[in-house]
Order: structure tokens, then sequence, then C-alpha cells
């Protein structure tokens, strides 16, 4: 770390134990158990063990409480109960739960603490533990970050193990045969004799008996579920249409609603004219919002149509109207002033040589988080209580955001999750949910069904960030010796978690993030992040920072490995000091035949990012065609430890390359009078099934800690095609979307 402006480790330590309220009381607070929510609603007959496990006389349900939007997380939330519980896909029941502290997610405190994920030193391990009590002692239920499996992994086994042993425990106790005697298989419990009680059948004695809480993990080698294929549970529902997404949600007696808000986010609705509007068919009223108005109709269609028929002035941007002033805000920013952090600072890049230096630019745009099912959300309210139906990320704050609206407190807020149809990010915002509530808020008694048509959805959206890096290299006897980066953006998390409420001391770690934390073993290497001011607002999108740091970082380095004279591989494997994540190049060289003659106008690109603790390296072969680049192939290589369902880590792994790649050919945001001027999907355009290239997968699990897929991915893909099509073209490619310099076939 630098000396200027560097994160303080030990402030950093004294304030995390400050939000837990000090330091005995923090320890308290972090050790205590937390109330088992599902304890309240159990019938009689029915026996839960913990937050995760119910037996009643007819069926087994499991809760799987991280949000699936499209990751297949119910389906291997489940598994890892019934890996222990000794039941079978098909035996149970899968729920997600209602909100509660007692899901809280300590996975996510990792991404919160100033250490690479390399760093096992008794300090990086001694704060994530302390930002783990931190993470219960707020409840902090959530999914995002690829947490879901890192939380879920040890948690979810042992609530299956401890309702298989109390089950067990039932058993000796109805039939007279010790513990010790009894195994358990398919659901049931098993005598020695042959015979055998369903769980099911021993719901109402286990509900007498204290849980069985000193268990014993199953040894990997006894998995009959982790590790192997499985059909995921929605499978079927999705293939047959009869998945029930949030938007597919009905309650009795509901009305249909749409928004309409300033498109100039955050500016004010200044006069509406809706004569023709409120006269349309089906039209029953008209209500006000922030910053713009609600149609509430008999269905989804009319409210659409009537919303069309408004005319609106809107007030003012809070932010620069143009493109290029954003832009040139963001290239202003590279100063002493907007220094944010000092994120790494190794050697001393300023005495380094002159011999070789090389220096580039790199942009990355704003982007849509565009998920297949707009913002929608089915909200009831009455006196005494809320009631919200839609697919959420973050349970408990939705509650305390939409309390806020309605005048009841958090705990009058009831949450119906439900499977969403992607997200990407954008279903950690609130606005959406919000909206809803101003309008049930002002039909009490009447349940309100708001859907976003998909032009409000891209006018509404909270985009990626914008930012621009400049970056300096030197190479010295065929080698990169030096690598001086520099990334100018405004704040993702500060903007996102402003619009809650929610000041986030400190530097981003998401500015830097994919290219501070590479473990690379450059001789001289700094890393500086500065803030630029408030732009357009924006949020977390899939990966958050390491799309475009990650970009940056590894395009520099391509660009000085090719100076040197050098091969792409084989300097990224010499310089790689992390022992797993070297392994992730050398899988992705063998894999890929790297170094193998290619035909005419072909070319080979490599990229290493690391993003949420997964070494991921891509490999993408291109051809430069008289139509323009096609993408031929795709290698991807990446650790997360434990690989839980084979089948869905491929899926997740190419589906995450297809977005990269897509949103890094053709996609970007871009403002014209403080509005975005990109309103659908043929403004945003991801990669197409025929662009769509064979990706071949390897999951590695070298890595120590089990780690998440769902985000590593899309951040190498970006590098990785740049450098592909300067091997074939030789063009460098230093600002997505890369179709504004070259075609794709």
């Amino acid at each position: 770390m630098g000396r200027l402006r560097t994160i303080s480790r030990r402030g950093f330590l004294v304030g995390s134990l400050a939000v837990g309220g000090g330091v005995a009381f923090g320890t308290y607070m972090a050790q205590r158990p937390l109330a088992n929510p599902l304890a309240t609603a159990v019938a009689d007959g029915e026996v839960t063990f913990n937050p995760w496990v119910v037996v009643s006389s007819d069926k087994v349900t499991l809760i799987g409480p991280h949000a699936d939007k499209g990751q297949g997380v119910a389906s291997s939330q489940a598994a890892l109960i019934a890996e222990e519980l000794d039941i079978e896909f098909g035996q149970f029941d899968v729920s997600f739960g209602v909100p509660s502290p007692a899901y809280y997610n300590t996975a996510m405190a990792d991404e919160g603490v100033p250490f690479m994920s390399t760093d096992t030193s008794v300090a990086a391990e001694t704060m994530r533990s302390i930002m783990g009590g931190v993470m219960k002692i707020v409840g902090m239920q959530g999914t995002g970050g690829s947490t879901t499996m890192p939380d879920s992994y040890h948690k979810l086994r042992y609530a299956g193990a401890v309702a298989r042993e109390t089950l067990k425990q039932a058993a000796s106790q109805k039939t007279g045969v010790p513990v010790e005697q009894l195994s358990t298989k398919a659901g049931a419990v098993h005598m020695p004799d042959g015979s055998s009680l369903a769980y099911t059948e021993l719901a109402g004695i286990a509900a007498t008996l204290a849980p069985v809480e000193r268990v014993t993990l199953r040894d990997p080698s006894e998995f009959r579920l982790i590790g192997k294929p499985m059909q995921r549970l929605d499978i079927v529902g999705k293939s047959t249409g009869t998945t029930t997404y949030g938007i597919d949600a009905e309650v009795d007696g509901m009305v249909h609603a749409t928004v309409v808000v300033n498109p100039c986010k955050g500016g004010p609705l200044e006069g509406y004219d809706d004569s023709v509007a409120k006269s349309m068919r089906g039209v029953k009223s008209i209500l006000p919002v922030t910053s713009g108005v609600a149609v509430v109709a008999d269905n989804t269609w009319r409210a659409f149509r009537a919303a069309e028929a408004i005319e609106f002035k809107w007030g003012s941007a809070p932010y620069p109207d143009e493109q290029q002033e954003h832009w040139n805000e963001i290239a202003s920013s590279f100063t002493d002033e907007r220094l944010d952090s000092v994120w790494r600072d190794d050697g001393d890049v300023d005495a380094a040589g002159s011999e070789k230096i090389i220096e580039a630019e790199y942009k990355s745009p704003y982007v849509a988080h565009q998920p297949l099912e707009p913002m929608n959300a089915i909200v009831l309210v009455t006196d005494d209580q809320v009631e919200v139906w839609t697919g959420h990320q973050v349970p408990i704050l939705l509650q305390q955001q939409v309390a806020s609206v309605t005048g009841h407190t958090a705990d009058q807020v009831i949450f119906h999750n439900f499977y969403i149809g992607g997200s990407f990010g954008h279903r950690l915002e609130f606005d959406y949910v919000k909206q809803a509530a101003e309008i049930a808020n002002q039909m009490r008694g009447t349940p309100v069904k708001m859907t976003y048509s998909r032009e409000v959805d891209f006018a509404q959206d909270f985009p990626r960030h914008i930012s621009m890096a400049r970056g300096r290299a030197q190479v010295e006897n065929g080698q990169v010796k030096s690598v001086d980066l520099q990334i100018a953006a405004p704040s993702p998390i500060n903007s996102q978690m402003g619009r809650i409420g929610i000041a986030v001391p400190g530097p981003d770690s998401q500015i830097p993030a994919g290219a501070w934390n590479n473990p690379y073993a450059l001789e001289n290497f700094r890393m500086r992040a500065y803030r630029a001011p408030e732009l357009g607002p924006t949020s977390s999108w899939r990966a958050v920072g390491a799309p475009g740091a990650g970009f940056f970082f590894d395009c520099l380095l391509d660009e000085a490995i090719h100076e040197a004279g050098a091969d792409p591989m084989e300097e990224r494997i010499r310089l790689m000091q992390h022992d797993v994540s070297r392994k992730a190049l050398e899988a992705a060289a063998e894999m890929s035949d790297w170094g193998s003659p290619l035909a005419e106008n072909q070319g080979k690109g490599v990229a290493f990012v690391e993003s949420f603790g997964v070494p991921t390296v891509e490999v993408v072969q291109v051809t430069n065609t008289e139509f323009g680049i096609k993408i031929d192939k795709v290698w991807v290589a990446c650790d997360v430890g434990r690989v839980i369902d084979p089948i869905n880590f491929e899926n997740l792994v190419q589906g995450g390359v297809v977005f990269g790649l897509g949103h890094a050919m053709n996609c970007e945001i871009t403002y014209a009078k403080g509005m975005a001027e990109q309103s659908n999907f043929h403004q945003h355009e991801g990669m197409r099934i025929w662009q769509t290239p064979e990706i071949i997968v390897k999951g590695l699990e070298n890595g120590e800690k089990v780690r998440g897929i769902g985000e590593p991915p899309v951040p190498p893909a970006a590098p990785a095609l740049a450098n592909a099509i300067f091997a074939a073209t030789g063009i460098r490619l230093r600002e997505m979307p890369f179709n504004k310099f070259v075609d794709f076939v």
C-alpha cells in the first residue's frame, strides 16, 4: 500500500467494531443465537429444527433464502441441505422463506475489507471475521456479489445435519433402537432390521425434542449430490411456462398500474396534461408519485396506453445533460483533490527505467441491466399492515423502504419473494417497490399491481458506472517490469446506497475492483483510484467494478507484453505469484492449445481477472472475415474451490461469457438532454444467437474457500476479446463498446 491517502486497516477495524457497538457488546451480539423465523408459524404436528428445515406430516420444506434470479440457487441451496439431511430431489418443497436477520449473509464481508482475496494472513482473516459479525449484528439478508454459495456451503449443510440427527433421535424414542444403530436414506430413518420411518412420520415426536446441534458434516468423499450433475428444480416449470415470477403473481381484487417518472432521473415533474388519458377505456385513476404519475387501470396494457397519452413537462436532471459532459468530468478527475485511494504501491513506479514505455487511455461506458422481466410489484396497504409480492435481493431493506412510504413499521410489512426473471443488479434497487407502495397507499384496501413498460425500465434504470483509465507500463529485456494505472469514476456504491439513506465511509473498492486485486508479482505496480463527481445515478451491475477495471488492467498488460515481445500467456504465467491463479492460467493454456498454429486472419487473446475471490481466465479465438469479426470459440478456466453442480456451473459460466461479450461488443447508455437515449433491446443489443461461439468450461477446485460463479465469468470477456481482435487485426481497442471501431458478424 502507498502512503498517500491509503486505506488505514487499523482505522477500518476500529470503525467496523464501532458499527457493532463496541468490542464487548459487538462480540456478544455476534455470538448470540438469532430467533428462528419459522418457529412461530409451525402448526401442530410440524417441526422446525432451524431457519432452513420444516417437516410436517405430509411434506418436507427446505428454505433457500437467497433470491433466485436465474442462477439456479433455489436448487443449489436445497441440495446443500438435502446432502446432509439424506433426502432426494423430488422428496421436498423449496421456499424462499420470509425476511429475517437469521438469514444474514456473512460472505458479503469479504468484499467489505481492504485485503486481496489471496491474502490469508491473520490480520486479513480477523477482519473478515469481524465484518462477518457485523453482518450478523445488522441482520444483512441479501443476495449479491456471488455470495450465495460461500454464505450457504457450511451453514445449510449444518442445518441439514441438525435435522437429520434430531429425526434419528425421534426415531430412537419411538422404536427404542439406540441412535448409533440408526441410519438415514431417501427421506427416512432406517432400522437394523430393514424397517424404516419416513421423516414425515417423525415430525410430531421431533417437535418435542431439542435440536441436536453437535453434529459432524459428511466428508466430501461421501457426497451424493454435491459435485454431481443435478436437474435444477425449476427446469420443468421454466420449460413449460409454469414457473411463477413476480410479474405473474395475482391477488384477488387487484388493479393494474404503471408509472411515468421524470426520465431525467432525480429531476422534478413540473406539470402534465392527462385530459386524454383519464378518459381512455379502462382507466380508473391517475395518481401522483414522486417525480411523476401513476396510471391505474383494469389491465396493464390499458395502463400503458393511457400513460403514453399524457403530456409532461419535466424539470432538468441534477447531472450534466449531454454524454460528452460526463466524459469531460471523468477526464478532469485525475487530480490530487479527487484521489480516492492508492490501492497498490509495490516497488517504485516512479524510479523504474524508461526503456520501452507505453501509455494508453481506456473507457468503459454506462450500460443498462436490461433484465428480461421488467420491474414490477404488487402492494396491498391496510391500516394494520402492508403486503408486498415481488422478486427482490434484499428483503429486510425492502421492508424498511416500503414502511418509510406507508408510515408502517418494518415488521408490519409482509414480503412474498418470487423467482426473478433476471436482475444483474437491478433488483437491488427499491424505486419500483416504493412507487407501487405510493400508489397502494393512496388506494388502501385495494391490491395494486404496478408494472414498468420496457421503455420505463430502460429510462429508470441505474446503469453500470462510467469509468476511464490512464495507464503507463515499462518493459525491459523482454519482460514487463512496471505498471502504473489510474482509474477515475463516480462512486457506484455511494450512488446506490445514498438512495436509501445509507452513507458508506471510506474509499469505494468497486472503482478499482478487478485491477488492484490481481495477484501478479510485478516489480513495480501502482494502482490509484480517483472519485469523479456524481453524474448519472448508477448501481451495482453484474460484477460491479471488475468489468471495467479488469478490462483496463488486462488490456494495458497485454499491450506491455506485446511491446516486450513476450508471449501473452507465458508472460502472464511468469508474473503470476498466486498458485491457484497460476493453475487456472495453465489450465486455460492447455484447454485452448495455446501456441498452436492459427489460420490466416485468426487470432487468440487471453485475459485474467479475479473478482469475488474467483480467478478466471478466458481465451477467445476470432477470425477477421471480409464482413467483420467472427468469434469462433472461447475457453474458460476458473477456480471456485468446490463445484456444487457441474451442469449449472457450466451454464452459469457460459451465460456470463455471452453476457460479457455482448455488452463489450454492442452496449452503452448515453445521455442527451439529461435522458438515456436507449429505450429498448434494439438499441442496447447483446450477443445474438448466430454470433454465439462454442464455450468450453473447466471448473477447478484448488482454492481453499468455496466461491460463487454468477459474476466472475463476465469481467475477462471484454479484455480477452479485445486482445484476440488485436492478435487477428493489429487494432487495439481501448473503449467499449467495440462496435464503434470494428464490425461483428
